[in-house]
């Protein structure tokens, strides 16, 4: 008897997300009873503000349970491009937003529609984890540069042009980043764009964590940096980590119209709409401005001395150095010098002290730790407390 004929290319060959299968272990370990910190998830520990979910359930009373339009429904598509208005200065119309179940799917969207097999995609290391997998999955090979701790983890105009070749199709950027919470300045963006405008490339700017920025510094949409970048620029953004959305799974994207229009299209033949109903939710969240800015300045305000108090904790551990993140709720410790694999060093940690922390290599950067300050503060004491007795058992 034979047996059955082996999986597709794709499905033998993604890899599963290692910061979901992080956090999923560390849940079971919590859901058994085990006392676990987790700095695994890229999810912020606030719960979604009222006015959202209420404009959500106040929809499903009134129905909104069919269909919605492919791109989005007219009004949040119409939020959106006016956001982008008032926030950078980013003229756009409602037909050139795309509303999709999350903004990995909108990532993956980008990528589908301005990439073939054959074709190769720059991802600057340190990268998020999906970034790799979602350019195979279209076919295309993804070709990775590594910035460390010595350049901020920021790609350099250096480094992208000597990773150009004749097939280079596409660049992600994430600015801040996931993982390691760096901003690139406006000039530093600036530079990366003219390379890409002199190489023809286009860019996926994924913008997911825009508002989550400190110490004084603009969030800077890369579309903005001038006629010829917009018109090769795709900004991915969203709800989730702004308004603590993760679950609703509502992406937003934005490009030029032909990109727009071939971005509906995939997306009509794969999951039809986003949720309708969470849609008004968003809604809300970008009509209803003062309460949008109490709840995005209530979480930043949480977020930047949670990232203050554990930059200055895994500095006074010895071994462990780490650079001061400007955006987002991660940072990016190195561990290197203690000499064990970043792998085997989540896995130890996990065991004997109940700590769950990313490898750096998941993200494309070996000897660092991915380590999420979207927890409480009684989270990030215990954390910081047990890594360091752990550290402390691997220096002697």
């Amino acid at each position: 008897m034979n047996p059955p004929p082996p999986l597709s290319t794709w499905a033998r060959n993604v890899a599963p997300s290692p910061t979901l299968a992080i956090d999923a272990k560390a849940k079971a370990m919590k859901a058994a009873g085990e006392d676990v910190c987790g700095f695994a998830a890229g999810e912020p520990d606030f719960d979604t503000p009222s006015f959202i979910k209420d404009a959500a359930i106040a929809a499903l009373q009134a129905g909104q349970t069919k269909y919605a339009p492919t791109p989005g429904i007219e009004p949040l598509r119409v939020a959106v491009a006016e956001r982008y208005a008032a926030d950078y200065g980013y003229q756009i119309s409602s037909s050139q937003v795309v509303v999709s179940p999350g903004g990995k799917f909108s990532c993956y969207l980008a990528v589908l529609a301005v990439c073939s097999p054959g074709d190769e995609v720059i991802v600057p290391a340190p990268y998020w984890v999906s970034y790799p997998e979602m350019v195979k999955l279209a076919g295309a090979t993804p070709r990775f540069v590594l910035s460390d701790d010595s350049t901020a983890f920021k790609l350099t105009p250096a480094q992208l042009e000597a990773a150009i070749t004749p097939r280079t199709r596409l660049l992600i950027l994430c600015s801040p980043s996931n993982p390691t919470g760096a901003v690139y300045t406006r000039a530093e963006l600036r530079a990366l764009a003219d390379v890409c405008v002199k190489h023809n490339l286009y860019v996926l700017s994924d913008e997911m964590y825009e508002h989550l920025i400190y110490d004084g510094h603009e969030p800077v949409n890369f579309a903005t940096l001038g006629p010829e970048v917009a018109e090769r620029t795709i900004t991915v953004a969203g709800f989730s980590k702004t308004f603590a959305m993760t679950g609703w799974r509502l992406g937003t994207l934005v490009a030029p119209l032909p990109i727009a229009k071939a971005v509906s299209e995939l997306q009509s033949q794969m999951t039809s709409n986003a949720t309708t109903f969470a849609q008004f939710g968003a809604l809300a969240a970008l009509k209803e401005k003062a309460q949008a800015a109490a709840a995005i300045a209530a979480m930043k305000t949480a977020f930047d001395r949670r990232r203050k108090f554990l930059h200055a904790a895994l500095n006074n551990i010895p071994g462990i150095t780490c650079q001061l993140a400007g955006g987002a709720f991660y940072l990016f410790p190195n561990i290197s010098s203690f000499g064990l694999k970043d792998v085997d060093f989540c896995a130890r940690l996990l065991e004997q002290e109940k700590v769950a922390a990313v490898p750096g290599s998941a993200f494309g950067a070996e000897g660092y730790l991915r380590l999420s300050y979207a927890t409480s503060d009684a989270v990030l004491q215990k954390g910081v407390e047990r890594l360091a007795r752990f550290c402390a058992t691997l220096k002697k």
